[in-house]
């Protein structure tokens, strides 16, 4: 959560706006309550608080996504260097901080936040991130979210925002986290790490006995990701494509590169098809599928939840060099259309159909199931995933995560082997479908650990769970089963 609450007494950086610009009204998004003449796109000089506002505001009315909203702001704003990297850190700063914010900005409102404009909580939220958690200087925070209100159209709120602000600044940042801390233990390191206390909960089961972890997991959960690519095989090494690219070779996948800085879509090797972004979990989970061992083996692989597509990619591409063939079913058109430019020169065929009823020939050697999931384990992702989750969601996904597999299983051939994996800790989400599964009786689990690339700390049982306090990627979780043959019959 970008370092922690800040001390008022360290060296600040101060981030001073131009003076000189003036409100665009070009849209007027609606109100909270009723209609009024604001605008998403204030202008106030300053573009990198213009443009965090923008998003912000389109993620809290419009439920956008941050992740793909920022990059096309900045790039339709031309908005670089210094400025960007600012804007990016008080969009997704202001996201992952928003327990912690809203509870700060509460305590100090005269009214509900359920009654504030979107403008108004927008540049409340925007201003408190950066008094709590950055060195920028109070009368630049506060001054200029005010200014974001006014140019937005939300006239009379500038007193308001002013206040609030203000009265915020009156208490050191650090002891509004002792003032507003929970008494349960569990839910204060949840407050302190903002994140909803269902969650942490979901992680603190699936650390085990290794629950002590628990506020290095939540940490990691609001720390901004390194960006890890993926070399295609075949085609260019972890070597070439770190050289290429200023970065480093991956310490678990062959494939893999960190990206320490810059835009990955404008690197030649992705704009090319010769590399692409992939977390380094996704890319051991991949290479398990191919490196597990499968007596006779004729090269019918199988990605029955494909989208979107990054790991069907690299199995095509290791298909490629091993002369099979991938079968990737995606259920949405949109996303299997996506699949097909990804891996269209690519022993790839892509089928749009639900996986649990692809109309499939059986008898596949490899599966993969890359279930539909809460997404808990990348919550780093997307900022503001954490806030909009709901736990009783996860039942409903159960019931598909299960159904899922057995229709894999009845896919593979007797000796084959299936990869269930999901990018959640949730023990509902991992162990319990696996479990469930085992419990059939038409699959023995294998030891995945030995196709985790060498991964330590991936937990005791035969499934692999990484984290990214331990491993660097994302809280991904697989299991390796293999499907057993018929029981022989006795003549009489």
């Amino acid at each position: 959560m970008s370092g922690g609450f800040r001390s008022r007494a360290a060296g600040r950086r101060e981030h001073q706006p131009k003076r000189n610009g003036r409100a665009n009204t070009r849209q007027a998004p609606r109100r909270r309550k009723e209609a009024a003449p604001v605008n998403e796109t204030a202008r106030i000089g300053d573009p990198a608080r213009e443009a965090a506002f923008e998003v912000l505001v389109r993620v809290e009315r419009d439920a956008a996504f941050a992740n793909l909203t920022l990059p096309t702001v900045l790039r339709e704003r031309k908005i670089t260097g210094r400025d960007a990297a600012f804007a990016t850190e008080l969009t997704y700063g202001t996201l992952r901080s928003l327990g912690v914010l809203d509870a700060v900005i509460a305590d100090n409102a005269s009214r509900g936040l359920d009654r504030m404009a979107v403008e108004v909580l927008t540049a409340l939220r925007l201003g408190t991130y950066q008094l709590l958690y950055t060195r920028v200087e109070d009368h630049a925070a506060v001054d200029t979210s005010v200014r974001l209100v006014e140019a937005a159209g939300q006239f009379k709120a500038k007193g308001f925002v002013n206040g609030v602000l203000r009265s915020i600044t009156r208490t050191p940042a650090e002891e509004w986290l002792r003032k507003l801390e929970p008494e349960d233990p569990l839910a204060a390191v949840a407050f302190r790490h903002a994140h909803p206390v269902w969650i942490a909960e979901s992680i603190r089961a699936a650390l085990g006995s290794r629950e002590d972890e628990l506020e290095a997991a939540l940490e990691a959960d609001s720390a901004r990701p390194v960006v890890h690519l993926v070399a295609r095989p075949g085609e260019m090494s972890a070597e070439e494509l770190a050289l290429v690219t200023g970065g480093e070779e991956g310490r678990y996948s062959p494939y893999a590169v960190y990206l320490p800085e810059g835009d990955p879509g404008q690197l030649q090797p992705v704009r090319e098809g010769l590399a692409a972004v992939q977390d380094e979990g996704s890319q051991v989970i991949a290479r398990a599928v191919v490196d597990v061992p499968v007596e006779d083996d004729q090269g019918r692989w199988l990605d029955l939840c494909a989208g979107p597509g990054g790991k069907a990619a690299l199995m095509g591409a290791l298909a490629a060099i091993d002369g099979a063939v991938v079968d990737a079913v995606e259920v949405s058109p949109h996303r299997a259309e996506l699949i097909r430019k990804t891996v269209r020169d690519l022993p790839v065929r892509v089928h749009t159909a639900d996986g649990r009823h692809s109309g499939l020939e059986p008898g596949y050697d490899r599966a993969l199931v890359d279930a539909p999931c809460s997404g808990l384990g990348a919550l780093r992702r997307r900022p503001e995933a954490r806030w909009t989750k709901r736990e009783e969601d996860i039942a409903e996904l159960n019931v598909l995560q299960r159904e899922l597999l057995s229709a894999a299983i009845e896919l593979v051939k007797p000796g084959g082997i299936v990869v269930y994996s999901t990018c959640s800790p949730d023990v509902r989400e991992t162990r319990g479908i696996v479990d469930t599964i085992l419990a059939d009786g038409k699959v023995e689990e294998l030891d995945g650990s030995q196709y985790a690339a060498g991964m330590d700390d991936v937990g005791d049982l035969p499934s692999v769970q990484m984290w990214p306090h331990r491993h660097g990627t994302d809280a991904m979780f697989f299991a390796v089963l293999r499907k057993l043959g018929p029981e022989p019959t006795t003549e009489v």
